[in-house]
């Protein structure tokens, strides 16, 4: 089996290369992993047919039913762990979970729950379930409340000597929280959440600095890198100020860089970083209509995306199917491998690959936009949409289809979908202390 690297890894070492533009650079990671679970490439027929032809609800509808389907059917059921990645068309037998995506996938059944997808019954013993197997199975494990990043799925137990992670115990804590309010009056979630919430020792993963590590390893210690740089780090943060038992001062989050970046007569908050990093702390904190000292980061997002789409646009003479029909790149699968790429500036070995959920973590942000990039996906290449959804990622200039769908490309898909539809997930999430307490600290009005 190859392991492989996560996506802060990847950004990490672009980070680290040479300064100028990695479009082309060599491939790093191997995500198709695991004998008989989506090895090897895929081939599809050439584009046919039209753009989707029901309404933009019928498709984020189809777009979210599908993605409970990979919540519900990749879990265990007697822990309630979701696998990082399965194959696209189901049937998958990996192992593996991440605590990123269980994170969506707790937020998942808040809104199936809400949407029926499944009885209540069902979805409250699935979340308690999982939220009862993360405190007394999984946390323990881990590390003053933090969780290790990749898990079995069925033990618990620590897979690839991976790290303990802080933003991926940051995403799970967001699902954590988001059943805290969506299931308040059950009589168990309520009180799970909040013991799960109330472990993690923020103050500890600071390492004695004013920013957050990125991790902590047993053989190692504290990871050298920290979140120090604008990112998807928010969520992190706010998290953190906000805890009751275990918080980190105020000020540190003023303590992280806002670099500034300008491309095409658009400037914005950025890491030159894929897509991701302007999406996921929007899944659950809704940063609309508010700002910090600094900015408005819904706003910030906005004009990132509006960037991207015309950087995608500015690749067309050298990748042919990028256009206003078809665009967006963010960390994802590859022909060659899972890679970091996006822009602007070019960053990762950029070859025409569209990743979907680029464009649906995006709808929010860019909703005419985006949505008329997944009509036509649907309608022009209809191998990259199966039993999940959208495959993680497809290349129309060679046909390659990505065998697999990844959970955390899943979960941001669903949830922004949801908001943009009827903001629930915000409405839903901003309700508890943890996100309006944080944002009171970090000074946002």
């Amino acid at each position: 089996m190859t392991h492989r690297l996560d996506r802060r890894q990847l950004l990490s070492a672009l980070g680290k290369a040479a300064a100028g533009p990695l479009l082309g650079s060599a491939l790093l990671g191997g995500a198709l992993w695991e004998a008989g679970c989506g090895g090897g490439n895929s081939t599809a027929p050439a584009p046919v047919g039209d753009l989707y032809p029901d309404t933009d609800d019928q498709l984020l509808e189809e777009i979210e039913k599908a993605a409970f389907l990979f919540f519900w059917e990749q879990a265990d059921a007697l822990t309630g762990q979701v696998k990082d990645r399965a194959l696209a068309g189901g049937n998958d037998i990996r192992t593996v979970s991440s605590i990123a995506a269980t994170g969506f996938g707790l937020t998942a059944l808040c809104i199936g729950d809400n949407r029926g997808y499944q009885t209540t019954a069902n979805i409250t013993s699935r979340v308690q379930t999982t939220l009862n197997f993360l405190l007394t199975t999984m946390q323990p494990l881990g590390q003053n409340g933090f969780f290790y990043h990749f898990v079995d799925m069925s033990s618990g137990a620590r897979v690839w000597n991976c790290e303990v992670s802080s933003i991926d115990t940051a995403i799970l804590l967001c699902g954590v929280l988001a059943c805290r309010q969506h299931f308040s009056t059950d009589p168990l979630i309520p009180g799970l959440a909040t013991q799960i919430y109330n472990n993690v020792n923020f103050a500890w993963m600071l390492n004695g600095g004013s920013t957050l590590s990125m991790g902590w390893t047993p053989e190692n210690g504290f990871l050298t890198s920290r979140w120090d740089t604008y990112s998807e780090l928010m969520m992190l943060y706010l998290l953190a100020l906000a805890s009751p038992t275990f918080p980190i001062p105020a000020a540190c989050w003023s303590a992280w860089a806002r670099p500034s970046y300008t491309y095409q007569g658009l400037t914005y908050v950025s890491s030159g970083a894929p897509l991701f990093t302007h999406q996921y702390a929007h899944a659950w904190f809704d940063f609309r209509n508010k700002s910090d000292a600094n900015t408005n980061y819904f706003q910030n997002s906005v004009s990132a995306t509006m960037a991207h789409r015309l950087f995608c646009l500015s690749l067309a003479t050298q990748f042919s199917d990028y256009s206003d029909d078809l665009w967006g790149i963010t960390s994802s699968d590859s022909k060659n491998g899972y890679v970091a790429w996006g822009g602007p500036p070019a960053m990762g070995p950029i070859d025409g690959t569209i990743v979907p959920c680029a464009t649906v973590g995006s709808v929010p942000f860019l909703a005419p936009q985006t949505i008329h990039v997944l009509r036509w996906i649907r309608g022009h290449y209809p191998a990259a949409w199966q039993r999940y959804g959208y495959v993680d990622a497809f290349n129309p200039l060679n046909s390659w289809y990505n065998p697999d769908v990844i959970g955390i490309d899943a979960g941001i898909s669903m949830l922004m979908a949801e908001n943009y539809r009827t903001q629930f997930v915000w409405n839903t999430f901003m309700k508890d202390l943890a996100a309006t307490g944080g944002m009171a600290l970090a000074g946002f009005h």
